[in-house]
């Protein structure tokens, strides 16, 4: 049973925000000022799984770097659904939409600061991380139990895939 007031049978894409959201909101910095991301194993799994369900898989984030295009191609995420250096979150959203011929109302985004209100306010089922920024919180559907970074894509992940039955049962076999 979902705790998301949606249709989530509805809910044809995912689209994420990186930092703060797949990964957490405190990022160690390398000795050269580099960002180095946190990434929850479960999150992982939990896309990967979307993907093979045949959910679209995109992902919206400011942040730059070969190491998260590696992180997502080792999920199955589209090269093409990686959107690295956004900085109009609405457009690349309008983009992946018109690309895979998806209406507002068939997207879930998940996001958790200013930068990702645009994108919240023209998508179906706006979500969030529990430790999401307050004014982020207030254009949201949902807000997952978990903080960025904690499994709060997973959260949304598998209320969807309940939802639409595509969820593994205990029996299934799940290697890939």
């Amino acid at each position: 049973m979902s705790t998301i007031n949606y249709d989530l049978r509805r809910v044809r894409a995912l689209l994420f925000d990186v930092d703060g959201v797949l990964s957490a909101s405190v990022v160690p910095m390398t000795a050269e000022g580099g960002p180095m991301r946190t990434v929850n194993v479960k999150d992982g799994y939990a896309l990967q799984l979307a993907r093979l369900r045949r959910l679209r898989v995109g992902i919206l984030s400011g942040g730059r770097g070969e190491a998260l295009q590696r992180r997502f191609s080792t999920l199955g995420i589209d090269p093409e659904d990686v959107y690295l250096g956004s900085s109009v979150k609405l457009g690349d959203y309008r983009d992946f939409l018109l690309r895979h011929g998806l209406a507002d109302d068939e997207v879930a985004y998940m996001g958790d600061d200013l930068p990702d209100i645009p994108v919240l306010r023209h998508c179906g089922l706006p979500c969030c991380p529990h430790d999401a920024a307050p004014d982020v919180k207030r254009v949201c559907k949902y807000v997952s139990h978990a903080d960025g970074g904690h499994g709060c894509a997973r959260d949304l992940v598998e209320q969807v895939l309940r939802a639409q039955g595509l969820w593994p049962s205990l029996e299934e076999d799940l290697r890939w």
